[in-house]
């Protein structure tokens, strides 16, 4: 059983930074991949960025490819999103996520019914 639990959201400028943190509870977390996903308003969930267990692989939504940064820190169970160049439309809720089934490759890292377990969500808000 992993635990999550999202931190790290908040108001930002157009053009700003914000560092999202997912926090795990488990000895395993380092077996698992995680992926950041996020929901605005109105619209369905969508992927943003996943890295495999070992942060030797990471994937992007094309939308935020060379803005965003995802990385872990398996010590301290921790996965971060660095957000860079932040957009209006970077606005929503934003939800980390965990898998201990391979393969993790980028087609099937994007997939929301791939992920076990699920965090509660941090909102981000970018004002134009």
């Amino acid at each position: 059983q992993v635990q999550l639990v999202e931190s790290g959201g908040g108001l930002v400028q157009a053009g700003g930074s914000l560092r999202l943190s997912c926090a795990a509870s488990g000895r395993t977390f380092s077996s698992y991949a995680v992926g950041w996903f996020r929901q605005a308003p109105g619209k369905e969930r969508e992927f943003v960025a996943a890295i495999s267990w070992s942060g030797g692989n990471t994937f992007y939504a094309d939308s935020v490819k060379g803005r965003f940064t995802i990385s872990r820190d398996n010590a301290r169970n921790t996965v971060y999103l660095q957000m860079n160049s932040l957009k209006p439309e970077d606005t929503a809720v934003y939800y980390c996520a965990a898998t201990a089934k391979p393969p993790w490759t980028a087609q099937r890292m994007g997939i929301m019914p791939n992920y076990d377990y699920w965090g509660q969500g941090t909102q981000v808000t970018v004002s134009s």
